[in-house]
């Protein structure tokens, strides 16, 4: 029976899912950036006390959903589910520190759009009657992801203009049945796509497509207007990938440059910081949502909101075999009851 189905891709949320606490958690870079006065926890070391920087990818997750818990005073045994990934082999941050929270755990990879993919998942077994209290969260570390997918830092290496700068951070968000808090509405899986794009220094404009078409399907679906949105919020394209993305969409005739951000924008200062066309990685969604756009729908600044978070599904394989780039991004509409 899909009586939740709203046209090809959309899914109605009938129990209205209730996103009861976030938490957010940064680097030193970021914590110098336009949103370091919002951020839970802002570190002094990229580090975080560990030998290695995947350890400290895995503190940094473990201590966001630890955040999100404490902040509406449940204990993790009240957890029935947790979704959580990363960029790194295997997702091993947020693996071992599940193995620390002691919650079932369901490890999802969708690269840096799996802040969104978390936030669907979530809401589905807290709709379904699966669950009261559903955890999600996914993080990200610029030292990391360069190790992972590009050069030592020990090389230097310079990086084009259309590159962009990976978040050191992580976020969380909490899902519950019951409670005080902003709404998930509606959710739009999306599909992979890829255009041909193989220059991993060009992200924004490999996953901008895939943007494109979840935005896209989401209106098709709903029949709902642009202009009904406070804010629109795609994860992280960066400077090139938001002028693609708007222009894309204005071309099938949905129009969202009024209410139209992105998150690769917000956490860095393009003037200030040294980060080319914006930041990047899983915690770059994952900590505007939890620091900026959450506190917003809860203070009604906001009344209802979009977040779009972009993947770029490659491999360290994929690229050394010259394989394209396929994308995907997944939407969460939000409203502030």
């Amino acid at each position: 029976m899909r009586n939740k189905r709203i046209g090809k891709r959309t899914m109605k949320m009938q129990n209205s899912p209730t996103i009861i606490s976030t938490a957010s958690i940064v680097g030193p870079k970021e914590g110098k950036g336009p949103l370091k006065d919002k951020f839970d926890v802002i570190l002094s070391d990229d580090l975080y006390g560990e030998k290695t920087w995947e350890l400290a990818e895995s503190k940094m997750i473990q201590t966001a959903l630890e955040t999100a818990v404490q902040k509406v005073e449940k204990q993790l045994d009240d957890i029935e589910f947790l979704f959580g990934g990363d960029l790194i082999n295997q997702i091993f941050p947020a693996s071992f520190a599940a193995r620390a929270l002691g919650i079932p755990f369901c490890g999802i990879y969708g690269a840096c759009s799996t802040m969104a993919l978390g936030m669907c998942l979530s809401s589905i077994v807290v709709d379904g009657g699966f669950a009261d209290y559903a955890l999600n969260g996914t993080s990200s570390h610029y030292c990391t992801a360069e190790r992972q997918f590009r050069f030592p830092l020990e090389l230097g290496n310079q990086k084009p203009m259309t590159a962009q700068w990976t978040v050191t951070g992580a976020g969380s968000a909490l899902i519950s049945s019951s409670g005080e808090g902003p709404k998930v509405k509606y959710i739009t899986i999306g599909k992979v796509v890829d255009k041909g794009i193989e220059d991993g220094n060009n992200m924004g404009a490999a996953m901008a497509p895939a943007a494109v078409d979840t935005i896209y399907s989401y209106f098709e679906d709903t029949k709902d207007d642009p202009k009904s949105f406070d804010l629109i919020a795609t994860g992280d394209l960066g400077q090139l990938g938001k002028k693609i993305t708007a222009d894309l969409l204005r071309q099938r005739g949905i129009d969202i440059f009024d209410v139209y951000t992105d998150c690769g924008l917000e956490i860095f200062d393009l003037e200030q910081q040294d980060v080319h066309c914006g930041g990047s990685g899983c915690g770059c969604s994952a900590t505007v949502f939890a620091s900026y756009i959450y506190p917003k729908l809860v203070n009604k600044e906001f009344k209802k909101v979009m977040l779009v978070s972009t993947g770029a599904l490659l491999s360290p394989t994929s690229t050394l075999q010259k394989q394209t780039i396929p994308c995907i991004a997944h939407a969460v509409v939000i409203e502030s009851e």
